[in-house]
C-alpha cells in the first residue's frame, strides 16, 4: 500500500519538467516552423498521439477547453503538417528547453529517471478508461536520459489527468463548472483559466449559478462571505461553500487515488525517494522560468 499523499508528492515534484512544454518559447518557435501558430500548437502536439485526431476526440478528453477553440484549430492543423512532425518537434522543444534551464545537472538524472519510468511503465499495465494516456503509451521512449524522463513524466500526468477527468464527470460537473470550482478555490487564478479555456462570460455566468444551486459556491465582496463561507475573502467574486470545500477535496482524493497502480509500482520508499530526487529538478525548472510565470 501506498499512502496516496505520498505518491502525489512524488508527481508534483516532477511535474514541472513535463508542464514547462506548455509555456517555454522553444515549443511555440517550433510548432510555429510548421505552420502551427498559437492555441493550434497546443492542441496538435498534446492530441498528436492519436495521429490525424478530429476536434470531437479532443473535447472529450482535453473536457475543459471550448469547443470553439478545438475546432479552429483541428483538423485543420493536418492540412499544414503531420503528427510524427508535431511530435518530432515538441520532444526537441522539451530538450531545448530543459537544457537551457540546466535540468541535465540539476540532480541525479540515472536514479530519477528509472524511478519514473518504473512507474510510468507500471501504468501502462492500467490504461483502460484513459484514452490520452493509452494514446501516448504507443509512442517509443526517446532513448536519451532527459528525452526519457520528459517522455515518462508525460505518461504520469496524462494517466493522472485521465482519472482527474473521470472523477470530474462522475461527479456531474461540465467544463464550465469545473472550471468555476476550481477557480473558486483559489488554487489557480480564475483570469487565467478563462482567458485560457476560451469560454464566453454567459458560460461562467450560468456554470457559476448552476454551482450556487447546487450550494457549492457563494458570492464574496471585499468584507468577506454573503453566505457560506468562501476558501479566501478580501476579494470580490465567488468562493467555496463547505460542500464545495468537501467536494474539491473529494475530486482530489479520488484523483490521487486512481493514479495509485502508477506509484504502487515504487513502494511508499520508492515513491519517497522519487520526491527526494525530483525536488531539484522541479525547482531548477521554476528558478530558469520555463514555467512562464
Amino acid at each position: 500500500m501506498v499512502d496516496p499523499h505520498v505518491a502525489r508528492r512524488a508527481w508534483r515534484r516532477l511535474e514541472p519538467v513535463h508542464g514547462m512544454i506548455y509555456f517555454v518559447p522553444e515549443a511555440s518557435e517550433r510548432y510555429a516552423a510548421l505552420g502551427l501558430t498559437g492555441m493550434s500548437g497546443y492542441f496538435a502536439s498534446r492530441a498528436a498521439a492519436f495521429g490525424e485526431a478530429g476536434p470531437e476526440v479532443v473535447i472529450a478528453t482535453f473536457f475543459n477547453f471550448n469547443p470553439v477553440l478545438v475546432r479552429r484549430a483541428l483538423p485543420a492543423a493536418w492540412e499544414t503538417t503531420t503528427p510524427a512532425k508535431v511530435l518530432a518537434a515538441r520532444l526537441e522543444a522539451a530538450d531545448a528547453a530543459l537544457r537551457r534551464g540546466g535540468i541535465d545537472r540539476a540532480g541525479a538524472l540515472d536514479e530519477t529517471l528509472a524511478l519514473a519510468r518504473r512507474a510510468a511503465e507500471a501504468a501502462t499495465e492500467h490504461p483502460h478508461g484513459r484514452p490520452l494516456f493509452a494514446a501516448h503509451t504507443s509512442l517509443p521512449w526517446p532513448g536519451e536520459p532527459l528525452r526519457d524522463l520528459f517522455h515518462a513524466q508525460t505518461l504520469l500526468r496524462e494517466f493522472r489527468g485521465d482519472g482527474h477527468v473521470a472523477v470530474l464527470v462522475s461527479e456531474g460537473l461540465s467544463p464550465v463548472e469545473a472550471l468555476a470550482l476550481h477557480a473558486a478555490s483559489g488554487d489557480v487564478p480564475e483570469i487565467f483559466l478563462r482567458a485560457t479555456r476560451g469560454w464566453p462570460e454567459e458560460a461562467w455566468t450560468a456554470a457559476a449559478a448552476s454551482l450556487r444551486s447546487r450550494g457549492l459556491l457563494a458570492d464574496v465582496t471585499e468584507d468577506g462571505p454573503s453566505s457560506g463561507g468562501p476558501t479566501g475573502g478580501g476579494s470580490a467574486g465567488a468562493g467555496l461553500t463547505e460542500a464545495g470545500r468537501r467536494l474539491r477535496a473529494h475530486i482530489e482524493a479520488r484523483t490521487d487515488a486512481l493514479a495509485l497502480p502508477a506509484y504502487a509500482a515504487l513502494g511508499e520508499e520508492g515513491c519517497r525517494r522519487l520526491a527526494e530526487l525530483a525536488q531539484p529538478f522541479g525547482r531548477a525548472v521554476v528558478s530558469a522560468g520555463l514555467l512562464g510565470r
